[in-house]
C-alpha cells in the first residue's frame, strides 16, 4: 500500500518536460497576482455599497 509521501508526480526525464513545468508554476503565479489584483478593488466597492 501507498504511503502519503509516494503519491506524487514522478519526476520530470527531459529538458522540455522540466522548463513545461516551470512554465507551468510561473504561469500559475501569473494568474494568482491577477486575480488577487482584480479581486481586492471588487471587495472594496462591494464594501462601499453597504
Amino acid at each position: 500500500m501507498a504511503n502519503h509521501s509516494q503519491l506524487n508526480f514522478q519526476d520530470a526525464f527531459s529538458p522540455i518536460t522540466e522548463e513545461l513545468i516551470g512554465f507551468h508554476d510561473h504561469t500559475l503565479m501569473v494568474a494568482l497576482a491577477i486575480c488577487s489584483l482584480v479581486l481586492f478593488p471588487l471587495i472594496q466597492k462591494l464594501e462601499e455599497r453597504l
